[in-house]
């Protein structure tokens, strides 16, 4: 359903069409400039969670500073990430990143997060194991998971509160979040994966302003705004389309308006869809992609 007439969509979802795109544009080669480039260079899943979730959490921005930002944070904990993380201390953040500023993260957002995973890690073994642990207590829901895994995390920021770690009962998108339960849970040429005690059958879009516009113009959601509750229904609707793995076709669809050499046309011309001049107009007023 949609706010506009079925027959006023721009496009429209089919499997086969999404198929294709995804065939042709899910390739590691148009990653960059997407922070999830730092999870290729960690093999091991103990520490790729834990790359995936800084590198999603310090998401928001310009990407050049994402990326920058994230390197220095891990560059400053090498060689051995869980070693920095498990054998310091809340203080020693404090220090080492004091002066760490990404738009309004401030070095003391940093040292809570770290000592935030230091405390999962010592009580769960895993972030993963944290977060199955929220997921198989609530009978498989993955969002009263994700309440789980922020309240676990956020225990040493200031009210246990932190816009890194968006919680869903507050009504946001948890956009970033869902977008590292991608990267963690599905497996291709593009998402690493790592974690296997939650299938990708049950993952929810990463909805950011541009995945919104898409699935809108798609007929895939009928709500005005981009919260957790439109994420329910758009991933709902990729869930007819593909049940087993429904945010799928994610990376392929936000490549076009990041990409400078996909134009919209060829979104037109992967879900089969005329291209003329007044419908591509519709496309291109689309804002451009997340990081």
């Amino acid at each position: 359903m949609s706010s506009r007439k079925k027959d006023e969509r721009i496009f429209k979802f089919k499997r086969k069409n999404l198929d294709y795109i995804y065939s042709k544009y899910n390739k590691r080669a148009l990653v960059n400039p997407d922070p999830l480039v730092f999870l290729y260079d960690y093999p091991d899943p103990r520490e790729r969670e834990i790359v995936g979730l800084i590198a999603s959490s310090l998401a928001y921005g310009r990407v050049k500073q994402i990326l920058k930002d994230v390197s220095f944070l891990l560059d400053t904990m090498k060689p051995s990430l869980m070693n920095f993380i498990t054998r310091n201390k809340h203080d020693f953040f404090l220090k080492t990143f004091g002066p760490f500023k990404h738009r309004f993260t401030t070095g003391d957002d940093i040292a809570a997060l770290l000592s935030g995973i230091k405390n999962v890690l010592e009580k769960y073994g895993s972030l993963e194991n944290c977060f199955a642990a929220g997921y198989k207590n609530s009978g498989s829901n993955i969002i009263a998971g994700l309440e789980f895994f922020v309240t676990e995390l956020s225990s040493c920021f200031e009210n246990s509160r932190t816009y890194l770690l968006p919680a869903p009962s507050k009504g946001s998108a948890c956009k970033r979040l869902n977008l590292y339960l991608r990267w963690m849970i599905r497996q291709d040429d593009v998402d690493p994966g790592g974690w296997t005690s939650v299938p990708a059958s049950a993952l929810f879009i990463p909805l950011d302003t541009h995945m919104y516009q898409i699935c809108s113009a798609a007929g895939m959601t009928e709500r005005k705004t981009a919260d957790f509750k439109t994420v329910i229904e758009i991933s709902e609707n990729f869930r007819k389309i593909n049940p087993e793995d429904p945010v799928k076709y994610d990376f392929a669809l936000t490549r076009f308006g990041i990409r400078e050499e996909l134009d919209w046309s060829h979104l037109c011309e992967g879900l089969n869809e005329s291209q003329n001049s007044s419908r591509l107009d519709a496309i291109r007023s689309i804002p451009p992609s997340r990081p």
